[in-house]
């Protein structure tokens, strides 16, 4: 029996057929559960950014793109946002892939830890936000959000 004949018989088998549609489901779902993942935990990020201009109004002389004068209550929204956002997002993403749901969850943690680093190199902050910010609201949360999601 040649290749061909082989490629050929097993086309035709059940069995072999079920198994590439649930590998393929499998992929599907997990590439939606990464998307998922990372939208949700975004639109919860900018909630969050809005509700902290809502709970502490900015006044006239407040300059958004330079944290470096900002009071310490200006901090807690922004870093809720940054650990909360990602928690969920790691969640969702957890919660819904079929297979490597750890994996999936520190990427979603991997995704919100390069938009942190990019927001340092755009949004001046004191050392000490920045530290904080990208050594606990990302990869940790990321892993507690596969955590909680078992």
């Amino acid at each position: 029996m040649s290749g061909l004949d082989v490629l050929t018989v097993n086309s035709f088998n059940p069995q072999i057929k079920l198994h590439h549609i649930y590998v393929m489901n499998t992929i599907l779902r997990n590439i939606f559960a990464l998307i998922a993942g990372v939208i949700l935990g975004s639109v919860l990020n900018m909630s969050f950014i809005v509700a902290g201009s809502k709970v502490f109004p900015l006044s006239e002389s407040f300059e958004p793109m330079n944290a470096m004068n900002w009071d310490l209550k200006f901090f807690i929204f922004p870093f809720l946002a940054h650990a909360l956002g990602t928690l969920a997002g790691a969640f969702i993403a957890a919660k819904f892939a079929l297979t490597y749901k750890k994996t999936f969850a520190l990427i979603v943690g991997a995704f919100f830890l390069i938009g942190g680093t990019m927001m340092v190199f755009m949004l001046p902050a004191p050392i000490w936000f920045v530290v904080l910010d990208l050594a606990v609201a990302y990869i940790p949360m990321g892993w507690l959000g596969w955590r909680i999601s078992r």
